[in-house]
């Protein structure tokens, strides 16, 4: 229920959280910030996007209409509410970011930065995709990934193993 002259639809719906933690991911932001993206989201029965951006060039302007709404913010000391209340996390593939929204039981995209030279992040991404526990794409496919997921088919991803990531992470940086 909206609160008497609000236009925020924050209240029902389904809302989407996208994260490029402390890095900067232009690409991303751009991306999923764009037209088409929104359109595609709005299909999907989300209405609200917010965007933490880290420190990044792009900031796309905030807005707040009865249909849909757009939140931009570069940090905030946790994302743990954030990703909390979303529905669908869109992250960078940072091992933090997908270990907090994957142990929330969140379901997760991961965008894979192509500009990176040492790509352990693809790694990490592949490992927990082939384990079904998320989706991951690129930039260029996300919107394809969008309209094609099935976040009921994702697995729960179960804490409490953390010397198996751990030494999944050192061979993906190569120190093993």
């Amino acid at each position: 229920m909206r609160g008497a002259g609000s236009g925020r639809c924050s209240m029902g719906g389904k809302s989407v959280f996208l994260t490029v933690g402390t890095t900067s991911f232009d690409d991303l932001v751009s991306c999923i910030s764009s037209e088409p993206n929104i359109s595609i989201l709005k299909d999907l029965g989300y209405n609200r996007l917010i965007l933490q951006i880290g420190r990044g060039t792009v900031e796309p302007k905030s807005y707040d209409t009865p249909e849909f709404t757009l939140e931009v913010f570069r940090y905030k000391d946790s994302l743990a509410e954030d990703i909390r209340n979303a529905d669908l996390v869109i992250s960078h593939a940072g091992a933090g970011s997908c270990l907090e929204t994957l142990g929330e039981r969140k379901s997760l995209i991961v965008v894979i930065n192509e500009k990176l030279m040492s790509n352990h992040q693809l790694e990490l991404a592949k490992q927990l995709n082939k384990d079904g526990h998320l989706y991951y794409c690129t930039c260029s496919t996300l919107g394809s990934t969008l309209k094609t997921m099935d976040l009921s088919a994702l697995n729960i991803f179960l804490p409490g193993q953390p010397k198996v990531f751990a030494d999944f992470l050192d061979k993906a940086v190569g120190l093993r």
